[in-house]
């Protein structure tokens, strides 16, 4: 990814230097990662709205109103996925690692896979 913006679902404050959140919808903010020419610009982070049973859409829609192109989960449903395709926001998988630095920048260098079909949950809270 060379140019645009990446959402990480993030515990407490976010940041480069903060964890993911298990669960997407669930996470306290979203860290954003602003990316020009392969290179980290800007990072801020984006308090998440409140997610009712249901309301998978929220978080969706919260991302496509802030420029998000790419969003890196550990777990997510089918709904939201859906979702997100639908948006144009582009979703990448991965599962072991809490640290957000070291998943941006496997992102940034085309290192990390879009997430499958087959991977999703079916609505639980998800673990790293």
């Amino acid at each position: 990814m060379l140019n645009g913006r990446i959402a990480i679902p993030s515990n407490g404050q976010g940041g480069l230097e903060g964890t993911r959140a298990g669960h997407f919808g669930h996470c306290d903010v979203f860290t954003l990662v602003d990316v020009e020419e392969g290179q980290i610009k800007q990072v801020t982070t984006l308090k998440n709205q409140e997610h009712v049973q249901g309301g998978c859409m929220v978080p969706v829609n919260l991302l496509a109103d802030n420029q998000v192109n790419a969003l890196i989960v550990g777990g997510i449903g089918m709904r939201p996925l859906m979702g997100f395709r639908q948006v144009g926001i582009d979703v990448f998988h991965d599962a072991q690692r809490a640290e957000i630095r070291p998943v941006v920048e496997d992102l940034i260098t085309g290192n990390l896979p879009e997430i499958r079909n087959d991977q999703v949950c079916g609505g639980a809270a998800q673990q790293l």
